[in-house]
C-alpha cells in the first residue's frame, strides 16, 4: 500500500512539475509595438568663431520596438526607428545659416518596471542611446559632418490591454543627445558642440507573443 501511495505522490509531482512547466512555456514573453511618434528637439548650440545658435525641426516618424520580460515586472525595450531633421544655424555675426538636413539613427535600450492593474499596465524606464548620424545634406554650405555619439534615456508609458493578444500604448521618452558638429564653410571651417535632447512622444498599437 505504501508503495502504490509513493507512486501516486511520483505520479502527481510529475504531473505538476509538467503543467508548470508547460505555464512557464506558453507565457508570452515578448511584446512588438509600432507606434507614430512624434519627435520633439529641445535643442542648444556653442558655435565657434562665428558664434549663434541652432534651430533643429520638429518630425513625425514610425517606430518599432521589441520587448522582452524577464519577470511579470521587468523587462528591456529596444526601440527602433529613423528621423530626419533640418538643421539652421541661427543669429550668428553672417545671419542665418541653412545647415541643410541630416538623418539620424538612434537605437536605444531601456530596462523598465512594469505595473499592473488588470488591463492598465504603467511602466517606467532608464537606459542608453547610441545615436548614428547619416546621409547629412549642407544646405547653403560646403559640408557638415556630426559625430556620432553615445547618451542616455528615461521613459515613461502605458500599455492598455484589448484582449490577451493587442493592446493600445502611449509612451514618452526623454533622450540626453549632443554631438560635435564640423561645419565647412568653405572660406572658414566652423566647429560646434550641438546639445539636441529630444523629447519623444508616442501611440501606437502593440501585439503579445
Amino acid at each position: 500500500m505504501k508503495k502504490v501511495l509513493l507512486s501516486f505522490a511520483f505520479i502527481a509531482l510529475f504531473i505538476t512539475n509538467i503543467s508548470a512547466q508547460e505555464k512557464n512555456t506558453n507565457d508570452k514573453k515578448w511584446q512588438a509595438r509600432f507606434r507614430w511618434v512624434t519627435v520633439l528637439p529641445n535643442e542648444s548650440a556653442e558655435i565657434g568663431t562665428i558664434g549663434g545658435n541652432v534651430e533643429i525641426s520638429n518630425n513625425v516618424i514610425p517606430e518599432l520596438d521589441f520587448t522582452y520580460f524577464f519577470t511579470e515586472n521587468i523587462a528591456a525595450e529596444l526601440i527602433l526607428g529613423t528621423t530626419k531633421h533640418d538643421v539652421k544655424a541661427v543669429n550668428t555675426v553672417l545671419g542665418n545659416v541653412d545647415l541643410g538636413h541630416v538623418w539620424l539613427l538612434p537605437p536605444t535600450l531601456t530596462l523598465q518596471y512594469h505595473f499592473n492593474f488588470d488591463n492598465f499596465r504603467p511602466y517606467v524606464g532608464a537606459g542608453g542611446n547610441y545615436t548614428i548620424f547619416y546621409n547629412p545634406n549642407p544646405g547653403a554650405v560646403v559640408d557638415v559632418s556630426y559625430k556620432n555619439s553615445f547618451g542616455y534615456a528615461f521613459q515613461l508609458g502605458f500599455d492598455y490591454d484589448l484582449d490577451d493578444t493587442w493592446f493600445l500604448n502611449l509612451d514618452a521618452k526623454y533622450v540626453g543627445l549632443n554631438t560635435d558638429v564640423t561645419v565647412d564653410a568653405g572660406i572658414a571651417t566652423v566647429p560646434a558642440a550641438v546639445d539636441i535632447n529630444p523629447l519623444l512622444i508616442g501611440f501606437g498599437v502593440g501585439i503579445k507573443f
